[in-house]
């Protein structure tokens, strides 16, 4: 036999090896596993924990000299983007996992970009196969209907990260009745100028439309004032999340020195209490009386009622499929294909996560060279609250319903119109560089979630 002929036949034996080994080491588990546990099988074997975690356990040769800056390179990037931690932990416990973490699983297994290709070439058995997609996929998509049921949707719409706006969701009438009269009650201030309503306008889609909102004496705050429409649905409050429930956010703004000044709630209980009639209607629902429980119990359940269902987008998703253009539709498209709506998911198009603003490109950095402004306490976002550097820069998402109307956006309320924020977003949280004909697709979706308020499309007094 000639030595090019067994050259060849060399290389094609290696070549079969190869793959007999290949397909060995990379075999799904197997159907007779439960299935939460197949699918942390198939995480632990793709190597999620390997750069996805704060303390990594690293491999002998990462102190290699070409080895280790690669390995610290992508272990940094990946903990940045993602932690999996509370993933595995809820699979693990058979509770139900993030739909933000859900929703970034999702596309990154539909993409097939985890993981890493100079990963699986080193570690073959953490390969992503069509197998374990398909299981993983389906896993998702059953997770989903188990924790986060949708049917308000069509069948066709059912599996998406992003579900309908409910018509109503369950409050005491009498107690958001008085919500209603203390929301709107500057009395809660100390100087008797402002109330929550100053900065949450109603009339004005639950924000001012201001940079930042201007509290008692003319003080300017140091955050853009968040739409108090929807709020309900956000995972906590405050674009530092430092609130965990309603009440616990109406609490904040009265006792803000720069918002509405109050010393205490004593303060406050005492200014109402001068009120006989308020006190005699507020007795009859809270017998307990005046105190900040039972006012922010009561502003609590006046913003549940502040939803706003029915958008040309819900009426899409529920299937009525002339609720939206063809070109919102490819919007829409556009939008899941970019991952807007990993972080924007849920009922609120966002409000369930902490994120980096900054993921692809530096914001700070560049706002500071475009208008001079250096960082502020409100740019530390998370990181205010816990410490962790790791939430430095990190901020609750936004919600997406009636982004149209709630103008300037971002935390530092730096940008003016729907069309910047949209190629912003590309360019620092996706490192893409949108066209022109994208950005129009886009925003023409994002001005069909518009909802509904007391049966009447949601508008804004300042854009008449």
């Amino acid at each position: 036999m000639k030595k090019s002929s067994k050259i060849i036949l060399l290389v094609i034996a290696v070549i079969a090896v190869g793959a007999i080994v290949y397909r060995a080491v990379n075999t799904a588990p197997p159907a007779s596993m439960q299935a939460d546990a197949r699918v942390l099988k198939i995480m632990e074997k793709g190597g999620c924990a390997e750069c996805h975690i704060a303390d990594p356990k690293l491999p002998f040769y990462a102190n290699w000299p070409i080895a280790r800056t690669v390995i610290t390179e992508d272990i940094v990037e990946g903990y940045k983007a993602f932690d999996v931690v509370p993933m595995m932990e809820a699979i693990a416990n058979g509770e139900a996992v993030n739909e933000v973490d859900l929703a970034k699983v999702e596309k990154t297994v539909m993409d097939g970009t985890m993981p890493l290709a100079k990963y699986y070439l080193v570690h073959w058995g953490s390969s992503l196969t069509k197998k374990k997609s398909d299981i993983f996929l389906e896993w998702i998509k059953e997770h989903r209907a188990q924790f986060y049921p949708n049917p308000l949707a069509v069948a066709e719409f059912a599996n998406e990260s992003v579900r309908p706006v409910p018509d109503a969701v369950e409050y005491d009438k009498a107690k958001a009745d008085l919500g209603n009269v203390l929301y709107h009650d500057t009395r809660l201030s100390a100087d008797g100028t402002v109330s929550c309503a100053t900065c949450h306008g109603i009339n004005t889609a639950g924000v001012d439309n201001l940079k930042y909102s201007e509290g008692i004496g003319g003080q300017l705050g140091g955050v853009n004032a968040p739409t108090v429409y929807n709020a309900y649905f956000n995972f906590v409050q405050f674009w530092d999340g430092r609130a965990a429930t309603l009440a616990e956010q109406a609490a904040g703004p009265p006792l803000n020195p720069v918002e509405m000044g109050c010393s205490s709630f004593d303060e406050i209980v005492a200014r109402l209490s001068e009120d006989r009639a308020f006190v005699e209607a507020f007795n009859l629902v809270y017998p307990e009386g005046l105190s900040q429980a039972t006012i922010t119990d009561a502003i609590a359940h006046y913003e549940m009622t502040l939803i706003t269902p029915n958008s040309r987008f819900d009426r899409y998703l529920k299937g009525e499929k002339d609720a939206m253009t063809a070109e919102e539709i490819a919007g829409y498209e556009l939008f899941k294909e970019y991952s807007c709506a990993t972080c924007h998911a849920g009922v609120n198009m966002g409000g369930l996560s902490f994120e980096l603003m900054g993921q692809r490109a530096d914001y700070f950095k560049d706002r500071e060279l475009q208008e001079k402004s250096g960082l502020t306490d409100g740019d530390n976002g998370r990181w205010a609250q816990t410490g962790v550097e790791r939430d430095r820069y990190r901020f609750r998402t936004p919600g997406l319903r009636n982004v149209e109307l709630t103008y300037p956006y971002y935390h530092d309320g730096s940008v003016k119109t729907l069309e910047e924020a949209v190629r912003m977003m590309a360019k620092y949280q996706v490192g893409e560089e949108l066209t022109e004909q994208e950005v129009n697709s886009i925003t023409g979706f994002l001005r069909t979630l518009t909802g509904e308020y007391n049966g009447e499309l949601l508008t804004n007094d300042n854009m008449k």
